[in-house]
């Protein structure tokens, strides 16, 4: 696992410094004001854009990538598979039955004189907040990116993307910056987890099928399909 995050210090290094940059902002400021500060900084074109961006945390998304690598190699898709269950039913599990009690913001600030926005077309839920889904989702997306793509500088922007699907939750008063901030740990934690020890045992118990892929078949033209020949060719 260690030769892993050593091999993808692009992802993991941006990934630790804005654990620690925002595990101290949590420390000083409590979590109104750190929603209140994300949900008041919009604009007309960041409501547009964060309102469909979010859906990249979404299960949906994960399964696209699925399918997508089982054109790259069977075991990225295998891997895929692994981590989406795994980081998935680890988030609902914890939500619905270990912080059954944890509130959306919309639930959270029902009947209080905090004043917040809801971005237009957003349906909004009340329940089981902690930890953020979506979060947990994206951050296990881009890092098993991370992990299987060069080349590894990739690994900013993977961080970067991940970062805004979950900043989005907060921004569209889905979830606070805690929710958001404990489901990046789980995603990336069990991700990496799951990664290091599927495509290290593969590695160790090699099968052909392990580095196969699929691939598109060009429809081979058949008999009387060719190009007609003209009056007067010889056969």
């Amino acid at each position: 696992m260690w030769k892993l995050i050593r091999e993808n210090r692009p992802f993991f290094v941006p990934y630790a410094c804005l654990l620690v940059i925002l595990g101290m902002v949590q420390l000083v400021y409590d979590r109104t004001t750190l929603f209140l500060f994300v949900n008041s900084h919009h604009t007309r074109e960041s409501d547009l854009f964060f309102r469909y961006f979010t859906n990249v945390g979404d299960g949906v998304f994960y399964v696209i990538l699925a399918l997508g690598l089982l054109f790259v190699q069977y075991r990225y898709a295998l891997a895929a598979v692994f981590c989406f269950v795994l980081t998935g039913l680890a988030a609902q599990l914890l939500k619905r039955f270990v912080f059954t009690e944890a509130l959306r913001p919309s639930r959270f600030y029902e009947n209080s004189d905090v004043t917040w926005r809801a971005v237009e077309g957003v349906q909004l839920y009340g329940n089981h907040s902690f930890p953020s889904g979506h979060a947990t989702t994206a951050f296990s997306l881009f890092c098993l990116l991370a992990l299987i793509t060069k080349p590894k500088r990739w690994g900013y922007g993977f961080v970067i993307l991940a970062f805004w699907t979950s900043y989005s939750r907060v921004y569209l008063a889905q979830h606070f910056v805690g929710d958001v901030y404990f489901g990046s740990l789980l995603g990336v934690l069990l991700t990496l987890l799951t990664a290091s020890g599927l495509l290290g045992y593969l590695e160790t118990t090699p099968k052909p099928w392990h580095d196969q892929r699929l691939r598109w078949r060009r429809r081979q033209p058949t008999a009387g399909n060719g190009p007609a020949k003209a009056a007067g060719d010889q056969p």
